[in-house]
């Protein structure tokens, strides 16, 4: 049974200079148990689903359902089988980490020694015993993102809502993280994890869905979705920023390449990268080539397709975009 279903959502946001479509028809579907990663940059959708899901806002028209139950007509059931975690840590920095997670729990109408106890619980789950009497000033930000997530499941959700949860983390309160979102799959719970970090939806979603402009574009897994770009790429780096074009052009010719939107070139980077017909017999031709040329070669490699590769070739742009645009 889908834990998650939405079908034909359309959400649209009028003000007085323009009006916004940011939803435009998102389906989905998420199987009981796994993990789904909304990828798309901000501004496509991503936040606006969740909060139609997790009852916070109601859709113009489509229809979603959460565990069986409507998100409009039963929204007080929906919110007491839900988790919700979003992009900013919704605590309150004048109470401790423990008092904390006991309002988290009273709200979800746990009794006040049940609160009590689940938060323990959690403190010890999130290595937070040792701060738990601290004030929510004195946290790291990783640690405010952990007891964020904490309070999101003080209840045993079943659906675990995570909207862009490792956002602005170092790289080491990122891992951490993902081990904490990969120890709750493996307990059963069923999560919806958005993001606009790549490697974060290729690591822990079990299916992923590309979203841009309020659409769904395209779905599958990560394997799946890469093998829509091809085969192995051959990615190369120029020493000289104007040879970037001439690189190309040439390396096209060499390649026997007819395709060209399977080319990228990044001219500030000085890398070119395009698929590699033959494997690693390619690179051989390609420095011979861009020898013969007069062209030097920085650096040069053979990779698979990442998921940066998908989304350019399924959007034309790249997956992060302006941070300062608003976040739909």
């Amino acid at each position: 049974m889908a834990a998650i279903e939405a079908t034909g959502l359309v959400k649209t946001f009028r003000t007085r200079k323009n009006t916004v479509k940011a939803l435009d028809g998102i389906d989905l579907d998420v199987p009981e148990g796994s993990v789904l990663g909304l990828l798309g940059p901000n501004g496509a959708g991503k936040t606006t689903t969740v909060r139609v899901l997790t009852t916070l806002m109601a859709p113009d028209a489509g229809s979603a359902r959460v565990l069986g139950h409507d998100v409009v007509k039963e929204a007080d059931t929906v919110r007491s089988l839900v988790g919700l975690s979003g992009q900013y840590a919704a605590v309150d920095e004048l109470l401790t980490g423990r008092e904390n997670l006991w309002m988290f729990g009273r709200l979800y109408r746990l009794s006040s020694q049940q609160a009590k106890q689940r938060a323990e619980e959690l403190l010890e789950v999130f290595d937070l015993t040792d701060a738990a009497d601290r004030i929510l000033k004195t946290y790291s930000g990783g640690m405010r993102r952990r007891l964020d997530l904490a309070g999101s499941l003080i209840a045993h959700p079943k659906v675990l809502f995570l909207d862009e949860p490792t956002t602005g983390l170092d790289p080491r309160s990122r891992l951490d993280l993902w081990q904490i979102i990969r120890d709750r799959v493996s307990e059963g719970v069923t999560i919806l994890l958005t993001t606009q970090y790549l490697e974060e939806a290729d690591e822990l979603a079990d299916s992923i869905a590309v979203v841009d402009h309020g659409s769904v574009i395209a779905r599958g897994t990560a394997d799946e979705l890469k093998a829509k770009v091809g085969g192995e790429r051959i990615e190369v780096v120029v020493h000289e920023p104007d040879d970037t074009d001439r690189a190309l052009e040439l390396l096209v010719g060499a390649l026997g390449i007819t395709d060209l939107d399977a080319t990228t070139t990044d001219h500030h980077s000085r890398r070119i990268t395009l698929p590699a017909p033959g494997g690693s017999s390619a690179l051989v031709d390609v420095i011979r080539t861009l020898d013969g040329g007069g062209i030097r070669i920085a650096d040069i490699g053979l990779r698979r397709p990442t998921l940066d590769d998908v989304f350019l070739t399924l959007t034309g742009h790249e997956a992060v975009v302006d941070e300062t645009k608003e976040k739909a």
